[in-house]
């Protein structure tokens, strides 16, 4: 029978099905109705409505239910039988805003789109012109794999660029550069040069410097040559404009909260000071930060619901996924010589770097691609917990690509959370030919994972990868990329299991899963409005899904 007004706001916690709560005298000041909702709350998974006031949800319930609570100065939102789901949570994102205002893009940071090594040469000419001799002169999101030619960039492409800057083309990954003949010179890098740890220079059949550096070889390239500089202010400027600029595609992509690997924090602050910080931020430090945490016995948590130290930023052992270089105990499938990628850190330093931050109370986190990276980052939290025990640390693994069955029950045993990528199984298909079906059966590994019981979550990785949560889902459902090739499907999950992975795995991630990540009374009021269901769609059709609205604390960021 339905109930009157007056009657819910008496109501208790269990009144309804658990699902109403009292709101005192106070009207709500938003309710939706007529949507399809999932709550990702196991006490009521299904809804078909909700209030919101004081930036949470008061109420979850029927649209009876829910229509009944709006007084005079409640709006009132017709949802039309469109979806809601919580607002999606990325766990690893660089946030790199300047980078897409102020840089040359010689790739779509957002998309899967093919572009010509002509293309690149011309956008980097076209800087070089309005670039001093001796400056550098810089393309970013460039994706091997994404080249009509067919063919590796290579040392002679980019000396069509100039003979007289050094030209650097940096990989999406993060992990590899490409170099013109002038900026090898300026280093002082020759073909007899030897690959330094954790790094090399790639050469080509005849031994010759091809251009390609990997990972850790690429400081000795970067101190040649001179770059832009800029005043403080000016530097200031950039920061805060390109974190307001990210903020707006976040939203537009469903992004309610999101991970910030490091970053300006004094810009961060300025930007939510002045009204332009449209998603919840997770920050997690390195550097200066991390050290001035540590020395001041700030602690992970610390912060609001708007910006809050979290974890540490990915302190790195191995290298890319995307770019071939992440540590494997096997050599890669067809390399000649054989070659197991890189390891990045000593056991020795990163047992020691594991202790100092476990010890002060900051969640650890680090880069772990290969099982042997992976195995290295769990022998150092086993140690610094064995020494210094912490109830529910939960050490973070970001990517935590290749696994096997032992570094899953120690995974668990850990409570550790993977920070696992979400985009890649639709994006990058066309680099899991380098690993063959065999290793992609246990790498991103969702399903072997989330069967053991640990919270594995969504973490973009961008720039390395598009960080569009629908395209994520769609490749976590499927293991179909664009290319139409079907790799790992063993580690296939279900729609609901993708949404959670996204939602409240996430905000387990940051120990926020009991204020985030769910719609459900008391918690705070982040959802996203889908134009249709991703559990009626075509599976290869959720990416395409279109985001009407945004909500974060029950105000629309992102309307469509």
């Amino acid at each position: 029978m339905p109930h009157t007004r007056r009657e819910f706001m008496g109501l208790a916690a269990a009144g309804v099905a658990g699902a109403l709560v009292p709101f005192g005298r106070e009207d709500p000041e938003l309710v939706v109705l007529n949507a399809k909702v999932y709550t990702i709350d196991p006490a009521r998974p299904r809804a078909e409505a909700l209030a919101i006031g004081r930036g949470r949800f008061v109420a979850v319930g029927t649209t009876a239910e829910i229509k009944a609570l709006a007084g005079p100065r409640t709006q009132t939102l017709d949802a039309r039988q469109m979806t809601i789901v919580p607002g999606f949570i990325d766990c690893h994102n660089h946030a790199g805003g300047t980078t897409l205002l102020y840089e040359v893009l010689v790739g779509n940071p957002f998309e899967v789109e093919f572009v010509s090594i002509a293309s690149i040469v011309d956008k980097l000419r076209a800087k070089a012109r309005s670039t001093p001799p001796g400056m550098w002169v810089e393309g970013y999101f460039f994706d091997d794999t994404k080249l009509t030619d067919r063919r590796a960039l290579n040392v002679h492409d980019l000396d069509q660029v100039s003979t007289d800057h050094p030209v650097a083309v940096h990989h999406r990954g993060g992990h590899t550069s490409f170099y013109n003949s002038k900026a090898f010179e300026l280093a002082g890098i020759t073909k007899t040069t030897p690959n330094p740890a954790g790094g090399t220079f790639d050469r080509d059949a005849n031994g010759e410097l091809n251009g390609r550096v990997t990972d850790r070889a690429r400081g000795a390239i970067d101190r040649g040559g001179r770059r832009e500089t800029h005043t403080p202010d000016e530097t200031a400027k950039r920061e805060r404009d390109g974190l307001a600029h990210i903020s707006k595609q976040f939203v537009r992509y469903g992004l309610t909260s999101v991970h910030h690997e490091g970053g300006d924090l004094s810009a961060l602050q300025d930007v939510r000071a002045r009204g332009d910080l449209l998603h919840r931020v997770s920050y997690e430090a390195s550097g200066r930060v991390l050290d001035s945490m540590i020395a001041s016995g700030i602690q992970t948590g610390f912060g609001d619901e708007w910006i809050k130290f979290g974890a540490t930023s990915e302190h790195t052992v191995d290298g890319s996924f995307s770019e071939r270089t992440m540590a494997l105990s096997q050599p890669y499938p067809g390399s000649q010589p054989p070659y197991t990628g890189n390891v990045t850190d000593t056991q020795a330093d990163l047992d020691a770097w594991v202790e100092r931050v476990h010890r002060a109370g900051i969640q650890v986190n680090c880069h772990a691609n290969g099982d042997v990276a992976i195995d290295m980052y769990l022998t150092a939290f086993e140690r610094a917990q064995k020494a210094f025990p912490r109830d529910d640390a939960r050490p973070k693994i970001t990517h935590c690509t290749l696994i096997n069955d032992d570094l899953v029950r120690r995974i668990k045993a850990a409570g550790a959370v993977p920070a696992m990528f979400t985009t890649y199984a639709y994006y990058n298909t066309d680099k899991f030919v380098f690993y063959g079906e065999e290793l992609m059966k246990r790498c991103m590994a969702y399903r072997t994972l989330l069967d053991a019981g640990v919270h594995a979550a969504a973490g973009s990785d961008f720039s390395p990868g598009p960080f569009a949560p629908l395209m994520g889902m769609q490749g976590m459902v499927t293991r179909t990329g664009w290319d139409k090739t079907t790799w790992g499907a063993n580690q296939r999950i279900t729609v609901d299991e993708a949404l959670a992975v996204n939602t409240i795995n996430g905000a387990y991630a940051s120990h926020e899963e009991a204020i985030k990540g769910s719609i459900a009374t008391g918690k705070l009021a982040d959802f996203v409005v889908l134009a249709d269901d991703p559990h009626t769609v075509s599976s290869d059709k959720i990416k395409d899904i279109p985001i009407v609205r945004t909500a974060v604390g029950g105000a629309m960021v992102y309307e469509a």
